[in-house]
């Protein structure tokens, strides 16, 4: 005999390309479930960057891993200090507290899906956006 606890949260059911979308220039991200939605335990979202494209920039996350899955394309990841041309299919784990970036050096689109715990990155995204609107990013060659 199985017991079903009620849940407070809603499943969430999306059709590729579904999400909350953020587009800036050449780079693009579509949000899948943020912190309202996971309790602020994580965030899932896909990031889409066009041929030659630089990414966000080297930052880091003091408390958030980052997760990256590439789904499409190579994507070239920086870890600390090493960049890793990671193609269709790669996993990477970056701690909270490591410098990281991407951004795509092929001369076709990539995409990445990210998971970042804990999930409270989404709210910064307006911000973000905003941020590409008025700085495109350049090539990443």
């Amino acid at each position: 005999m199985q017991i079903q606890k009620e849940s407070k949260r809603e499943p969430i059911v999306l059709n590729a390309g579904e999400g909350r979308t953020y587009p800036m220039g050449r780079i693009s991200a579509v949000f899948k479930a943020d912190g309202n939605e996971t309790k602020g335990k994580y965030n899932i979202s896909e990031w889409w960057l066009e041929p030659n494209c630089k990414g966000p920039g080297a930052h880091s996350h003091d408390a958030a891993d980052c997760i990256f899955f590439v789904i499409e394309g190579t994507m070239t990841i920086l870890v600390g200090d090493k960049w890793i041309d990671a193609k269709q299919g790669a996993f990477i784990l970056v701690p909270g507290g490591v410098m990281h970036d991407f951004e795509n050096r092929s001369s076709k689109r990539a995409g990445v899906l990210n998971l970042s715990t804990p999930g409270t990155f989404e709210k910064e995204m307006p911000a973000i956006a905003d941020w590409f609107a008025k700085n495109p990013p350049p090539n990443a060659i």
